[in-house]
């Protein structure tokens, strides 16, 4: 294994982030450019691919790449094909062939999202460093088949936040520490921190991240962007690194809800995936909910796009979590910009219940962790037997632990892999009581988390027939800090992740110079309706438009100098000072 990481490592060095610095001029044309648009610009011959894969490279080498001052590193790794691909992008579209909304359109992918290229696919971690993957994740094969080109990998936290629960988020043994581009000091979140720093950062039109709980969401509020995360089953995760099958899903960062809206439509399974089988059976989350996949899944969700998406709605307020967690209290100030949030959703046509207040509860899903455990044990083994030439190749989780700590100094200079020995502990059978969990099996896991969407979500909507519900996200980005881990003070992802249901986020406000996002809960396949409302708020508030990344070295920036101090004078420079005091001045 030394060998194989050692011989990777060179490898390294001469990949294009490394070799590659600029100080050129860091082209701004295209920032905040929507789908729509740029097409628009090829349609007419103003812009081709070629010209707009240039111009996000020389923005990566600047800004991402741009050392101490200007560093997001987001970026693992650029895929050496990508300027083909835009060229190949513009000859189809000169002879007439249109492949997709998002032909020629650039797309990064989480560093856990298969690529049957040139490209590593590595979950941020050595151990899967080495021969690329055989084939094409299904969403990557979407993405061809529309024409988008494909421009590079972004980091990520190193298997998904799955290895410790002392680890920090963005950070990866290969990719480094991922950094906010709103402030650099400030964390991206995770575990898909890469996908949606370079998407906040105009470093690529859009990205796409994974999310089990939280991953796509957190990083869309950290970094002030739209995050969609979709309905377990509708997108495929074959060819993606697992934490779990009930829970994971793949789904894109933008900047815009209609953006997002395009690229679900392109890399959505429309039928049965046969490396996936929660497109087309019923995913453990549903199962008891009388929920099935539908057959007439949208082809084009922008048609579900309005500005007045938010009149006449009906919204289920909760303000779970947002009092913080075990001895940490949130902040006023972000109390207060919620609250804002919630005034515009009013303002904007919406009738909002408060659910909190009407006496509703969202039960508490006791049952992820050890789900999540289970199924890691068994579905990264599973993966790794769909590698060849890497270090766990044909192993399972023993193989990686094994890997951690025969290359500690590169994997855990921070934080261990408790995580991974927890999950590689639990006794074998779904029906056998894991004494480190109480004594709960695995099913009846499964079952406390499949009654928490029944009477979670689709209680809440059915009882007040609401269109959704909506909360906060998550709190504004904290300080990376590599010593003491992730500083959440509350997080709302987990009233739709152990049942695999759909969340959109959407920048809310600003704290201090820091994003903050409010995001829209449904049912199974309720996409359409949470884009509707998600459209709705954007065009009301514009937060993103209205605050873009600066790059900044930290915030807040104001009142953090303090008063300037008074030079002490030596002796000569205070007798010089009483003799001009006493020489006549003349006026």
């Amino acid at each position: 294994m030394k060998t194989v990481l050692a011989g990777f490592a060179a490898t390294l060095l001469v990949l294009p982030l490394q070799s590659q610095q600029t100080n050129s001029k860091v082209p701004t044309r295209y920032n905040e450019a929507t789908i729509a648009q740029l097409q628009a610009e090829m349609r007419s011959g103003k812009l081709t691919s070629v010209q707009l894969t240039r111009e996000y490279l020389a923005r990566i080498f600047a800004l991402d790449q741009g050392g101490a001052d200007h560093g997001v590193n987001s970026i693992i790794e650029l895929n050496p094909d990508a300027l083909e691909l835009a060229e190949r992008a513009d000859r189809l579209r000169k002879e007439g062939k249109v492949l997709g909304p998002m032909h020629g359109i650039p797309v990064l992918l989480k560093d856990n999202i298969d690529t049957g290229d040139k490209m590593q696919t590595t979950a941020g971690s050595f151990a899967l460093a080495g021969r690329p993957a055989l084939r094409d994740s299904t969403v990557a094969a979407n993405l061809r088949a529309g024409g988008a080109v494909i421009l590079g990998k972004t980091n990520l936290s190193e298997w998904a936040n799955f290895r410790s629960f002392e680890a920090t988020s963005g950070w990866s043994g290969r990719g480094g520490q991922t950094n906010n581009p709103y402030a650099l000091d400030r964390n991206p979140c995770g575990s898909s921190a890469g996908s949606g720093a370079a998407t906040s950062a105009n470093f690529t039109t859009v990205s796409l991240g994974s999310e089990t709980d939280g991953s796509i969401v957190c990083p869309g509020n950290a970094n002030g962007v739209v995050a969609l995360k979709p309905t377990v089953g509708l997108v495929s995760r074959a060819g993606v690194v697992p934490i779990s099958h009930t829970q994971d899903t793949v789904g894109p960062h933008a900047r815009t809800v209609a953006d997002a809206a395009i690229t679900l439509g392109v890399i959505q399974s429309r039928t049965y995936d046969g490396r996936d089988p929660a497109t087309g059976g019923v995913p453990l989350g549903w199962r008891g909910t009388g929920k099935t996949r539908p057959t007439d899944i949208p082809t084009d969700y922008t048609k579900f796009l309005d500005r007045d998406g938010l009149k006449g709605a009906r919204l289920g307020l909760t303000r779970v979590g947002l009092s913080g967690y075990t001895n940490v209290t949130t902040p006023q100030d972000v109390l207060d910009a919620f609250e804002q949030a919630v005034t515009a959703l009013r303002n904007a046509g919406a009738t909002v219940i408060d659910l909190d207040a009407q006496g509703f509860t969202f039960p508490s899903a006791d049952g992820e962790t050890l789900v999540l455990c289970y199924e890691f044990r068994q579905d990264i083994a599973k993966y790794f037997h769909t590698r060849v030439g890497v270090p766990v190749a044909g192993g399972n989780l023993e193989t990686a632990i094994e890997f951690n700590q025969a290359h500690a100094a590169v994997e855990m200079p921070f934080f261990n892999q408790d995580i991974f020995t927890l999950c590689e502990s639990l006794a074998e059978g779904p029906n056998t009581p894991q004494p480190l969990f109480g004594g709960m099996t695995y099913n009846q896991a499964l079952e406390i988390d499949r009654e928490s969407g029944i009477n979670g979500i689709d209680a809440a909507l059915k009882k007040f027939n609401l269109d959704a519900v909506v909360s906060a996200t998550d709190n504004p980005a904290w300080s990376t800090d590599l010593i003491y881990g992730d500083h959440f003070i509350y997080g709302t992802s987990g009233l739709a992740a152990p049942e695999g249901y759909p969340i959109i986020q959407v920048p809310a406000a600003m704290v201090h110079g820091a994003p903050l996002g409010i995001s829209f809960f449904g049912t199974a396949f309720s996409e359409p309706t949470l884009i509707k409302l998600a459209s709705g708020f954007e065009a009301v508030t514009q937060v993103r438009a209205h605050n873009l990344p600066t790059f900044a070295d930290t915030v807040p920036r104001h009142h953090i100098e303090g008063i300037p101090l008074n030079r002490p004078r030596t002796d000569s420079e205070a007798e010089k000072a009483q003799e001009a005091k006493k020489r006549p001045v003349h006026l």
